[in-house]
């Protein structure tokens, strides 16, 4: 009973913490990483803030992200873009 509920509560500690970050690609995200110092970027960091804060300048989850997302097949989106379109673009 009492491992059940270490948990439950740590995987609700983990879901509450991961809330409070900013979403890769997202204009938060890529004005906290304009303010990092480059040397603390990962591989992916990288990658992602090329794509979408400079690139093609739609961060996920704008306007016009929604925008390109809805243009593509459906059957071509990746779990996380069906996720942050259902977050950012229906509500």
């Amino acid at each position: 009973m009492k491992r059940t509920f270490l948990a439950t509560g740590l995987i609700a500690g983990a879901l509450i913490l991961s809330a409070c970050s900013a979403e890769p690609g997202s204009e938060r995200w890529c004005n906290e990483k304009k303010e990092q110092p480059k040397s603390e970027w990962t591989g992916g960091d990288a990658a992602t803030f090329a794509k979408n804060c400079i690139i093609d300048g739609s961060e996920v989850g704008s306007e016009k992200w929604c925008e390109k997302l809805s243009e593509k097949d459906k059957g071509e989106w990746t779990a996380s873009e069906a996720s942050t379109f259902a977050k950012h673009c229906v509500m």
